[in-house]
């Protein structure tokens, strides 16, 4: 039997179709939203002066990995990608990794 798992991603703000994770920092700390285009339009409005008087900062700050890529509690996200297309989930390439496939990915470790 044929099993196919359909990943939606969906808007944090208003619940329709999200078209991309807006990955963004404030305080320290490292957030990212889930957005169609014009909720994304709408936070990099908004934030376009404060970026534009603003600097950068390097990625990596006193050693941690900061944004894509990080090594989450429960294991590097490109080994869940991979754990999870391996065994028949659909999963972005890009973005947040749903919490059932993580759930997914941490029972087939322990077994």
């Amino acid at each position: 039997m044929a099993q196919q798992t359909i990943i939606q991603l969906l808007d944090d703000l208003d619940g329709s179709e999200a078209s991309e994770t807006v990955v963004f920092g404030l305080d320290g700390r490292t957030y990212e939203i889930d957005l169609n285009d014009k909720n994304a339009a709408k936070l990099r409005k908004a934030l376009a002066a404060y970026v534009d008087a603003g600097r950068k900062l390097n990625q990596t700050r006193g050693g941690k990995r900061t944004g894509a890529g990080r090594v989450t509690a429960d294991g590097d996200t490109a080994q869940i990608r991979a754990w999870a297309k391996e065994n028949g989930y659909e999963v972005n390439d890009r973005g947040r990794v749903p919490a059932d496939i993580k759930e997914a990915y941490a029972k087939a470790k322990v077994a």
